[in-house]
């Protein structure tokens, strides 16, 4: 969390699966960050509930093993924290310039 805040970014943590699906229901959100402690099926299951709500929301995981990922999310991202603020900061990017290139193809201005 330390690191993130550093990197500038705001980051809220939650103690359960059920926490976390009232924060997405409440708030607005650039990315979901799930951690490599969460089981794979429970990822898989919270990355579905955010999609039906909000599907522009990128959803990156924790990779609990080296080389893992989870074919579900957006990218997965090994623990190191250096790593881990790239991948966010180029998921972002992507995502960004995906909602413009859609938002100018269906001719609305960003």
């Amino acid at each position: 969390m330390a690191a993130w805040k550093s990197a500038g970014y705001f980051a809220i943590s939650t103690a359960s699966i059920k926490d976390a699906i009232n924060h997405f229901k409440a708030g607005d959100f650039d990315l979901v960050l799930l951690g490599h402690s969460i089981p794979v099926e429970a990822r898989e299951r919270l990355t579905f509930l955010i999609r039906t709500t909000c599907s522009h929301v990128p959803v990156a995981c924790i990779s609990g093993t080296s080389g893992h990922q989870d074919s579900f999310a957006d990218a997965t991202f090994e623990r190191d924290s250096t790593d881990l603020l790239t991948g966010m900061r180029k998921l972002l990017d992507v995502k960004a310039r995906m909602r413009r290139t859609a938002a100018m193809l269906n001719g609305v201005s960003t």
